[in-house]
């Protein structure tokens, strides 16, 4: 039986259960067996320093991807010299919110308008996906239809508007076998530009591999014209992310200003454990600019943590990112 939302005010059933059970974090990967475990980071090497945030300044566009390139350009890399923490009470903020972590986060984030991005926490460390892999996914399919010069089936349609409008388990299994499994998602993420991503193996889609900072080059795929997505699979990824049942509507639109955003949420509690992996990503718009942001985190202790983990750094991060304060 397949998981579709977690509402905000659910009670959760003691650890002990999810790990003598496992059925919870089964159910999530769309898999009869245990989830795969991996050690959590207890401490985020730089949550508790006084290092800044990197801040990449806007860079002149790239060249148009052309449906031959392999490997797009991503965002600029974030070699810039980082702000004067002396001058951003945001910066402070955003600090204080990543500190708050009990496991791990991070968090990357770009202005469309002004170029300006912003990525801090996690150095290192590798988060898995949980559902916000169905974005992937969908992306993966789209992008192989195109090569094939069709358009996905009324089938793959409705596996697609259920595995993204719901968080429905089973369609993201149909969809990740449609696409050839991981080394169909691995290709599809190769030519994407996502460096540091990992498919899952042996059908675990949700253990894919990944990191804030790919999963913004993924939104780039979605959200912008530097892109291997034709203008019509855009769109159509666009409407679907915009129509996410009402209890999963959490997450990075907590940043919005006027409450329009797109969203898809990944969450996921481990068995080994019984922490939870809690991550968002989407568009979202903010005094009158549109802000793609990705937030991973794990090792949270409840769900519910992990919601208002991942919505205050989405807060603070949108604040601290420059022209946005």
């Amino acid at each position: 039986m397949a998981i579709r939302s977690v509402p905000r005010a659910r009670v959760l059933v003691p650890v002990g259960l999810l790990v003598a059970a496992g059925a919870v974090a089964a159910a999530l990967q769309g898999q009869s067996g245990g989830v795969e475990s991996r050690p959590l980071l207890s401490v985020v090497a730089d949550t508790t320093s006084s290092a800044p945030p990197v801040v990449t300044p806007a860079t002149p566009v790239a060249p148009a991807v052309t449906p031959t390139a392999t490997a797009p350009t991503a965002a600029a890399a974030t070699t810039t010299a980082a702000p004067d923490t002396s001058t951003g009470a945001a910066v402070a903020a955003l600090h204080s919110a990543v500190d708050r972590a009990e496991g791990a986060v991070s968090v990357a984030v770009t202005d469309l308008e002004t170029g300006q991005s912003l990525s801090y926490g996690g150095p290192g460390h590798d988060f898995a996906t949980a559902s916000i892999v169905k974005l992937d996914i969908l992306a993966a399919l789209l992008l192989r239809t195109q090569d094939l010069g069709s358009t996905p089936t009324a089938a793959q349609r409705a596996l697609a508007t259920t595995m993204i409008e719901n968080s429905d388990n089973d369609s993201a299994t149909g969809l990740w076998d449609e696409i050839g499994a991981d080394p169909g998602l691995d290709a599809a993420n190769a030519r994407f530009g996502l460096t540091a991503t990992k498919a899952g193996q042996d059908g675990y889609w949700g253990l894919t591999s990944t990191t804030a900072d790919d999963q913004l080059r993924l939104l780039r795929q979605v959200f912008t014209d530097d892109s291997l997505l034709s203008t019509t699979s855009r769109s159509y990824i666009q409407e679907l992310l915009d129509q996410v049942e009402d209890d999963q509507r959490w997450g990075v639109g907590a940043a919005a200003s006027d409450g329009g955003f797109e969203v898809k949420n990944g969450w996921l509690p481990r068995d080994s454990d019984g922490l939870w992996v809690i991550n968002s990503i989407g568009r979202v718009a903010r005094d009158g600019h549109e802000l793609l942001i990705a937030v991973v985190s794990d090792g949270n202790p409840t769900d519910t943590d992990g919601m208002d983990l991942v919505e205050s750094v989405a807060r603070a991060a949108a604040e601290a990112l420059p022209g946005n304060r």
